[in-house]
């Protein structure tokens, strides 16, 4: 197997903290909103309907325009809230967004460690502006060798068109030599197999492969990646 010399990295949920950058960017929508409270469940509410929307979106039934408002009237219609502030609240939540950043566990030391000696770069199906703010904040747009944003490429991973993107700018590099891992199977790891590319799935939540998708590494720990790029010989 050739060694790999470009690993794609999934950002919101892979080497960032979506849950906690998610929680604090609602509740302080709700805050600046005079919304009242969000409780823990509303999150957990919100969360759900949140990634039906996403999932919708990878499969093709709906525009980015769609998730990101629909996802928020649908929630604000089930707790009775203003549905006028929607379009208000959802770009002050892509602020906030890209303003809360935690990385994973081991995630900057791993992007640190491989600096120079792969190509790293974002594939990421988030905002522009929520993704340019977290890649800035966290230091990632100055470690990483470059970033691919869906907004830009006007496509989402996992479609082809997402990665025909991705080779126009690694034009030397063979399938066999790009990893790609992420949290998601609906996105990173499906987008992967349509690529041809080697896949890891982060699977720190110990969840079951319920596609049937090919997995060539599967992890619960981004510490596993040194491993995996850079093997001991």
């Amino acid at each position: 197997m050739s060694q790999i010399k470009v690993v794609l990295w999934d950002i919101d949920g892979t080497l960032l903290n979506f849950e906690v950058a998610e929680t604090c960017a609602i509740r302080q929508g709700f805050a600046q909103f005079h919304l009242g409270l969000c409780t823990d469940e509303m999150l957990q509410e919100y969360s759900r309907i949140n990634r039906t929307y996403w999932q919708r979106l990878e499969r093709g039934e709906i525009t980015k325009p769609q998730v990101l408002e629909g996802r928020f009237r649908e929630f604000f219609g089930n707790h009775g809230l203003d549905q006028s502030v929607v379009a208000e609240f959802n770009a002050a939540y892509q602020i906030n967004l890209g303003d809360t950043v935690c990385f994973q566990p081991h995630a900057l030391e791993v992007i640190q460690a491989l600096r120079g000696r792969v190509g790293q770069y974002a594939a990421t199906n988030g905002t522009k502006i929520a993704q340019s703010r977290k890649l800035a904040k966290s230091g990632l747009d100055r470690l990483l060798d470059g970033v691919f944003i869906s907004e830009d490429i006007g496509a989402e991973k996992p479609s082809p068109e997402f990665f025909a993107a991705v080779w126009r700018v690694l034009k030397d590099v063979q399938p066999d030599e790009v990893l790609i891992v992420g949290d998601s199977l609906t996105s990173d790891i499906q987008g992967g197999n349509n690529a041809g590319i080697r896949c890891c799935w982060y699977n720190h939540h110990n969840a079951r492969n319920t596609k049937k998708l090919r997995i060539d590494y599967e992890i619960t720990d981004l510490a596993q990646i040194l491993e995996i790029v850079m093997p001991q010989t």
